[in-house]
């Protein structure tokens, strides 16, 4: 190196965190940026929309990382969307961390995404994710043969998005991967989500932990009002949308026990978001077919 050379250029660009639905993209992205920006729980098609999250390394650069929705077989005009926003979140990035949940072992839906990654010709990246529950370890060599050898991945990486196992390795890859380029965005950045569409998604989170499979996918949470108090409370109104009458009932539970607990628990992580004080005031509705409704998909943030 000559000695009027300077120190290395950091390198920053976007990386798609993609795959079937249900693989752990969204804990792998708060994982990744060290904070919680995107609802967690163990349903499918839990991620509805992008969300960006950042992570600035003082002297490497910038990633910005989108979570984008699991793929999956659309039925319903809201999930059609989602897979149409999860296709074009690997076109227009600069890696593609291609998930696959190493605990189930890669299977067709992993194959077929990996198939579009190819198709669009973006650098990609595999992960096996949820190690920590393999047993024994010997059973994800095959696996990384697979994604390496059958599908075309450049490398692989097993990692445990719940431990942070094998995710300081990943980093270090996702950065010498990226192109030389200056920070896309400021140092404090953290995430492209609102303060009120994080807490809608807190609250969804915590229905979703409750009812698990009863009701997942017709679940949406709509911030209706928020209000900032001279006092320094804010005032949050919010309302949970499903289809039937009788899954209100299962939402709000016996004699409202469900979604006063949810609620509590919402607001607490809204508190730590905000550093303040929150009131949270929740109703639930029922609104047919609000997943084919265009209106309904812009206004939650989907479409």
């Amino acid at each position: 190196m000559s000695e009027d050379a300077g120190p290395p250029r950091e390198r920053s660009g976007f990386v798609s965190i993609a795959g079937w639905t249900n693989v752990g993209k969204s804990t792998l992205l708060n994982r990744l940026v060290g904070e919680k920006i995107a609802a967690v729980s163990p349903v499918a098609q839990t991620t509805r929309r992008r969300i960006v999250g950042a992570l600035r390394v003082a002297g490497r650069g910038q990633a910005l990382f989108v979570d984008t929705p699991g793929f999956h077989v659309p039925e319903r005009r809201m999930n059609r969307v989602m897979v149409e926003n999860a296709r074009r979140s690997i076109r227009d990035v600069d890696l593609v961390l291609l998930v696959v949940d190493a605990a189930r072992g890669p299977g067709e839906g992993d194959e077929s995404v990996a198939a579009l990654v190819r198709g669009a010709g973006t650098p990609a990246l595999g992960v096996l994710n949820k190690v920590d529950l393999v047993r024994p370890k010997s059973r994800l060599l095959p696996m990384m043969r697979t994604l390496c050898e059958d599908w075309g991945l450049g490398e692989t990486f097993p990692v445990s998005a719940a431990t942070g196992e094998g995710c300081p390795e990943l980093l270090d890859r996702v950065f010498s991967s990226l192109p030389e380029a200056e920070p896309w965005l400021s140092e404090d950045y953290l995430t492209d989500q609102r303060e009120r569409d994080l807490a809608a998604e807190w609250i969804r989170e915590k229905i979703l932990l409750r009812t698990r499979q009863e009701i997942p996918h017709v679940v949406a949470v709509l911030v209706e009002s928020w209000r900032s108090r001279p006092d320094g409370l804010v005032e949050i109104e919010a309302t949970i949308l499903v289809e039937r009458e009788s899954q209100k009932a299962i939402v709000v539970g016996k004699g409202g026990a469900l979604l006063k607990q949810a609620g509590t628990e919402a607001r607490r992580e809204i508190e730590r978001m905000l550093g303040a004080r929150v009131y949270l005031g929740l109703r639930v509705r029922a609104r047919s077919d609000w997943r084919d409704d265009p209106s309904v998909l812009r206004e939650l943030g989907i479409e």
